[in-house]
């Protein structure tokens, strides 16, 4: 009877294998999953940065840098190097530098490179993207150019403020954006057709100019105006 259970539980561990080889196999796979999702990520700082939307270049670096820390924590994976440029790559984000960030998110994918090559992973090798696999997402940060256009365009004859209680120095009678945006007729569609217009018989004496917007700077504008109805 003995040998009989001693057979069976041979049998079961030559099945299952090593323990340990088991749990290498594991921890593998899991730094596996997390330096894709860096790979992922990776891609999206690229083109944050690149179109200037700085808040979601923020938020991409601080992902990457919490899964290299999982990575370290997680096998002999140690992207020491890569990690010491996070600080400087982050630095270029909060100036706003994109030639800084550029110069900065290159010495990175680097350094990702070097640790493959020292870590006997020389076949896995990251560059710079070239396009975008995110075809659901729009990187520019909508709302901040929006903001834009309007000071830059409407700003000339309207109030462009984000606080409905202000009201302008030279008491012009184009009303301000913030009271725009608080009217109940006011919608994404009705604004859209507003602007995609010729402005004809809108405003004091009929005479607001058409600002002769393209199909992306009109949705930009809208972005910025929803925000305005939040407040």
């Amino acid at each position: 009877m003995r040998l009989r259970f001693a057979t069976i539980a041979a049998i079961l561990l030559l099945w299952s294998g090593p323990a340990g080889a088991q749990d290498a196999t594991t921890q593998g796979e899991a730094v596996s999953d997390i330096m894709l999702g860096v790979q992922l990520r990776h891609i999206k700082l690229w083109f944050a940065g690149k179109l200037r939307n700085w808040p979601l270049a923020a938020y991409e670096l601080d992902i990457i840098k919490s899964k290299f820390k999982k990575a370290r924590a997680l096998s002999d994976v140690q992207p020491d190097q890569a990690l010491a440029l996070i600080e400087p790559l982050q630095k270029t984000i909060d100036a706003g530098d994109q030639t800084a960030f550029v110069k900065a998110f290159t010495e990175l994918t680097d350094a990702c490179n070097a640790c493959h090559r020292r870590t006997g992973r020389s076949y896995i090798t990251i560059q710079i993207p070239a396009t975008s696999p995110f075809t659901n997402e729009l990187f520019v940060d909508q709302v901040a150019e929006g903001r834009g256009l309007a000071h830059s365009i409407c700003g000339n004859c309207h109030f462009v403020t984000e606080n409905p209680k202000d009201t302008p120095a030279s008491g012009f009678p184009a009303p301000s954006f913030a009271s725009i945006a608080q009217r109940p007729s006011l919608t994404d569609e009705s604004l859209r057709q507003m602007l995609s217009s010729g402005h004809r018989f809108v405003g004091p004496d009929q005479t607001m100019p058409n600002p002769r917007l393209a199909t992306y700077q009109i949705e930009e504008i809208i972005a910025y105006f929803a925000t305005l109805r939040g407040r």
